[in-house]
């Protein structure tokens, strides 16, 4: 991968996506799902996520990739759109490792617990 890291790809994404969301949306399609609001965005992350699930049914390769691309463009979008960048879900991500998935999903359980008794 040449010393080129997918924190390095996210971020020049991201900076793309910054330059171009308040463009002209006639020629970009960034600026044209920024122009029409958050709604939109999400509405492509969900059409998007069944594009995945059914590339995956087929289970051709390429096809998988090509779409979990298009699923992770948009969700680049929706987290420019609320204020974060690629490095809150990577340090996210980070933070998980090494905790098992069960152990995550109960300590996730709890804080909601908590955050719904206060």
């Amino acid at each position: 991968m040449s010393g080129v890291t997918s924190n390095d790809s996210l971020a020049r994404l991201a900076a793309v996506i910054e330059s171009r969301k308040s463009g002209d949306p006639d020629k970009s399609y960034v600026a044209r799902l920024f122009s029409k609001g958050p709604d939109a965005i999400l509405k492509k992350i969900g059409e998007e996520a069944t594009e995945v699930v059914m590339a995956c049914k087929d289970g051709e390769r390429p096809k998988i990739v090509g779409e979990v691309a298009d699923l992770w463009f948009h969700c680049m979008l929706a987290l420019n759109a609320y204020g974060l960048g690629p490095a809150d879900v990577l340090a996210e991500l980070e933070r998980r490792e090494g905790q098992s998935g069960l152990e995550e999903f109960a300590a996730r359980k709890s804080r909601q617990r908590d955050q719904e008794g206060t």
